[in-house]
């Protein structure tokens, strides 16, 4: 099982959070994972994953240009993400900036495809953000939410 883990960083807090959401589906047996920045992602890195968590700064309320220019191209594969976890996170530059907005627009495209979406019953419903640099208390947000996709990954597959 592999999870994918994309990121888009402006100012690096993003990145960070990636790898924390690894660090929190490595955890997890039997689960592979690999961190891709977007500008090395490709539509088949795409198909090869079992669950795929995307990050982006906050951009007007919105993924980033070039995690919504991977979207774009993943139409060429459109109907072969089906089934798949899906999963979302970001980092905008502060409160009310525009997080949730963010991570909804992710979602979106994630669901357009058929992939089937990972949400959290406590707070931070649908995915994980963090203002500025991640703070530890962020940080294991994010991993359990590395830790969450893994697990639901490997309840799909098996």
């Amino acid at each position: 099982m592999l999870v994918l883990i994309i990121y888009d960083s402006k100012t690096g807090n993003t990145e960070k959070m990636a790898f924390a959401v690894a660090e929190g589906a490595k955890e997890i047996g039997g689960v592979d994972v690999i961190v891709k920045n977007v500008k090395k992602t490709t539509n088949e890195d795409l198909l090869q994953a079992d669950g795929i968590v995307v990050g982006s700064p906050t951009y007007y309320g919105q993924m980033s240009g070039k995690i919504k220019a991977m979207f774009d191209e993943s139409v060429k594969v459109h109907g072969k993400l089906e089934g798949k976890v899906g999963a979302a996170f970001t980092s905008p530059g502060g409160v009310a900036s525009g997080a949730e907005t963010t991570i909804i627009s992710i979602l979106e495209a994630m669901l357009v495809h058929g992939m089937i979406v990972q949400g959290r019953a406590r707070s931070g419903h649908y995915g994980a953000a963090a203002v500025g640099t991640p703070e530890e208390r962020d940080t294991e947000r994010r991993r359990e939410l590395g830790r969450m996709v893994a697990k639901l990954v490997l309840k799909l597959k098996t």
